[in-house]
């Protein structure tokens, strides 16, 4: 498995789930984000039994971390996009569907090349104010300033002492604050 390129793709992977939510109509984004789900256990279920699956077979071994689930990294975040699009207006969940993306890729990626201040689990000063500081200047394009910096820091935070995977928990709770600051 090699780190940079996992979150290389969990970048690109999130950035393309934003774009669709914000340019299709919710309705088709369920659908989409639903049929993805089930296919992704389909195609995870086959590789499990041995099958090589052209494509999805080289991106699990490529990208996986060592013990998990094929794709569960994945499952995670689609599962949580799609609880974003079902229960959030698209001007909140947009945003916090590419702060997922942004934060906790530009996080690992800064960490991993300047990161040196260890905090919590394995992650870094240096890493946590990278993410947080590119994913401020990506919302910006979406938000005003102040609910764009107020995201990005709870991202952060988030992704720093969430009891579980942080797919699931990041885009909820930015959906949670941008609705309660009414944005």
């Amino acid at each position: 498995m090699h780190e940079p390129s996992r979150k290389i793709v969990h970048m690109l992977f999130g950035i393309g789930i934003a774009a669709l939510a914000y340019l299709l109509p919710k309705d088709l984004m369920v659908l989409l984000l639903s049929a993805s789900i089930f296919v992704g256990f389909i195609l995870a279920e086959g590789v499990l039994r041995g099958y090589r699956i052209p494509i999805v077979s080289l991106l699990i071994r490529t990208l996986e971390r060592d013990g998990e689930y094929p794709g569960k990294g994945a499952f995670y975040f689609t599962a949580s996009a799609l609880f974003c699009v079902l229960f959030f207006d698209t001007a909140f969940s947009v945003p916090a569907i590419l702060s997922l993306a942004v934060l906790d890729g530009a996080a690992t990626l800064v960490g991993l090349r300047w990161g040196h201040h260890r905090i919590m689990n394995g992650k870094s000063v240096e890493g946590s104010a990278g993410g947080v500081l590119v994913n401020v200047l990506v919302l910006l394009f979406l938000l005003p300033p102040f609910p764009a910096t107020a995201a990005s820091i709870a991202a952060g935070v988030v992704e720093l002492i969430s009891p579980v995977d942080d797919n699931l928990t990041i885009p909820v709770c930015i959906c949670i604050l941008l609705t309660l600051m009414g944005v």
